[in-house]
């Protein structure tokens, strides 16, 4: 973690290592460097920084909600900000039963590989389409539809 010049650098870099392992668990490690690889420019890396901190080191490690849960609620929201490229990789790691944590592509991988069914990722893609319209909802179906198929094809669901 490069941005320790900053106040409660210790918590900072706590938090983040605490994020890049579990990010690693559920996204994968070839998906996680890649995204890094990405990022490490002097411009980029905060950015990389606080998304590990928070969104991995802080609100995917606490209690409350399954990681099922939480990569449909991922897929949900995705889906309804159109994020077509972020919703594809979450599709994929949402069924731990057919695939092992930390094999995942991005949030319906995500959501495959923590234990989501494909009737559970269809289910919140109709009802994301229904309340944030149907071409959202059809432009989701075509990459859970693909995404899908991927995973299909390598026999993990």
């Amino acid at each position: 973690m490069a941005s320790l010049n900053r106040p409660n650098a210790g918590a900072h870099e706590e938090l983040y290592d605490a994020g890049m392992i579990f990010r690693k668990k559920v996204m994968g490690d070839d998906y996680v460097d890649n995204q890094l690889a990405k990022g490490t420019s002097e411009f980029m890396r905060p950015m990389q920084e606080i998304a590990t901190e928070t969104a991995w080191g802080t609100i995917w490690t606490r209690p409350g909600l399954e990681l099922k849960q939480r990569s449909l609620i991922n897929i949900a929201l995705l889906a309804s900000q159109g994020k077509e490229a972020e919703l594809a990789g979450h599709i994929r790691y949402v069924n731990n039963g057919m695939m092992r944590i930390g094999a995942l592509m991005h949030s319906f991988s995500g959501a495959v590989n923590n234990g989501a069914s494909v009737l559970e990722i269809r289910e919140t893609l109709l009802q994301t389409a229904l309340y944030s319209g149907i071409p959202t909802g059809m432009a989701s179906f075509r990459v859970a539809e693909a995404a899908l198929a991927k995973l299909e094809k390598e026999d993990k669901i």
